[in-house]
């Protein structure tokens, strides 16, 4: 299960912000084959992009459905604006916001940090995904 792999990447043992766990989790679990300076792409997104701002899981969930399922440009393909909006719909659906400092504000602390947040952003994500691989065959 992606939630299982991306915990593992938010473990003190990898130390990875939330943006970052999201990449690293989603490229085990799919194979995804990114190298370590693609990977790296995501951490300035981590902490809301360092000022609170959208939550770092939404940016590296939304960077593996780019990844995923974008043929060549966005602007070539509905299907990642499709994609992107439902994630956002769903995780705000779930949490009330996508915004770092309200939903830190709300949920984290120093045991569990931004646990909640990392685990609802894979279950959506993994949901997405797999849906979509299956209707591609």
């Amino acid at each position: 299960m992606l939630k299982d792999t991306v915990r593992k990447y938010y473990d003190e043992e990898y130390n990875l912000n939330c943006a970052e766990t999201m990449i690293y989790g989603a490229n085990e679990e799919y194979n995804m084959q990114l190298d370590k300076k693609t990977l790296k792409t995501m951490a300035a997104f981590g902490g809301g992009m360092g000022i609170e701002s959208t939550c770092g899981v939404i940016s590296g969930s939304l960077a593996v459905l780019g990844i995923l399922f974008t043929k060549v440009r966005a602007h070539e393909s509905e299907k990642i604006k499709e994609l992107s909006q439902e994630f956002f719909e769903k995780f705000e659906e779930k949490l009330g916001t996508s915004e770092c400092a309200i939903l830190k504000e709300k949920y984290r602390n120093d045991e569990i940090r931004c646990i909640i947040m990392v685990d609802t952003a894979a279950e959506i994500l993994e949901g997405i995904v797999e849906r979509e691989m299956k209707a591609e065959g």
